[in-house]
């Protein structure tokens, strides 16, 4: 068991430990690596004698973690960040365009708006590298699990630079086809009879969003999918009727609104860095287009704000 004199654990140890926990297996594992099964496995065996507790057990289905193991998993992954932060800090001094700079956005926002937008940004700053996470999990930006985060909910977190860049309304869309087939409906009684699409098991951070109950039920969806990108790339092919936000939706002209003033929820799209990112030249650079080009999509016309 570690006391306060023992020697500080190797990072290796640790990097192992969370590479099985990812993978469930030690082959992939090492696979994952790039190490060979023998080392993962005494690198495995070393962590447990150091820590003094048994971390996995043997199952059919491969390596399954213990409670001890589990307990330990939030402070590897925070062991984690603080190295991926290390290096990115590393990769290019505080004055540069150069170096690596990790942004998260929510899935819906990466694939249907960061494309253009970060190729611009490429454009202008070929030297700095961009780490893109899609997640629609609220990243830590105090753990450095990144360096800038886009966000449809306002941050609850201090020692972060934030900007607000507008509201984000959703509400049902159809294709122009679907609706040619099917007419429009002209009530939320009327829309339960059309063929819709919805979440299958609708994620926490839709439920955070809403204001307001939506008006169909699951069991009402004719397809159903927790991928939002998935759903909205359905809505485009003309299944049926399904949820879209209209800053998106707006770029399609082939897509219409049913029922706006029936039914929508509303939200605020944030983009926040954490302070000490500030003075990085290559974050401060990505964070402001990131907000001027993120800005004039969700508030056509809106001016762009001076640096804060």
């Amino acid at each position: 068991m570690i006391t306060s004199s023992s020697p500080p654990l190797d990072w290796e140890l640790c990097r192992s430990f969370l590479a099985v926990l990812r993978e469930g297996n030690l082959s992939r594992a090492a696979i994952a690596l790039r190490l060979t099964q023998p080392t993962l496995g005494r690198h495995i065996d070393e962590l447990e004698k150091a820590l003094g507790v048994s971390l996995f057990t043997r199952s059919p289905q491969g390596l399954k973690p213990t409670a001890e193991a589990l307990q330990l998993k939030t402070h590897a992954q925070a062991m984690a960040a603080s190295a991926e932060a290390l290096v990115r800090a590393a990769s290019g001094g505080p004055e540069e365009a150069r170096g690596t700079v990790r942004v998260t956005v929510p899935e819906l926002v990466g694939t249907e708006l960061m494309p253009p937008i970060l190729t611009s940004f490429r454009a202008k700053h070929p030297g700095i590298a961009i780490e893109l996470v899609l997640t629609n999990a609220t990243e830590n930006l105090l753990e450095r699990d990144a360096d800038i985060a886009v966000r449809l909910v306002p941050p609850a977190q201090d020692a972060l630079l934030a900007r607000k860049l507008g509201q984000v309304r959703f509400g049902f869309y159809a294709h122009r086809d679907y609706i040619e087939r099917n007419g429009m409906p002209r009530s939320l009684a009327e829309l339960r009879n059309h063929t819709l699409i919805g979440f299958d098991t609708e994620p926490v951070n839709i439920r955070v969003l809403r204001n307001t109950p939506s008006p169909i039920s699951r069991d009402a969806y004719a397809l159903r999918s927790d991928s939002p990108v998935a759903l909205i790339a359905m809505g485009r092919a003309g299944f049926g009727i399904g949820g879209n936000a209209d800053f998106i939706a707006r770029k399609d002209p082939n897509l219409v609104p049913v029922l706006p003033e029936a039914y929508g929820m509303q939200t605020e799209m944030w983009i926040v860095m954490h302070e000490g990112q500030r003075g990085v030249r290559r974050a401060r650079l990505l964070f402001d287009h990131l907000a001027a080009s993120l800005e004039k999509l969700v508030r056509p016309g809106a001016k762009r704000k001076p640096n804060s």
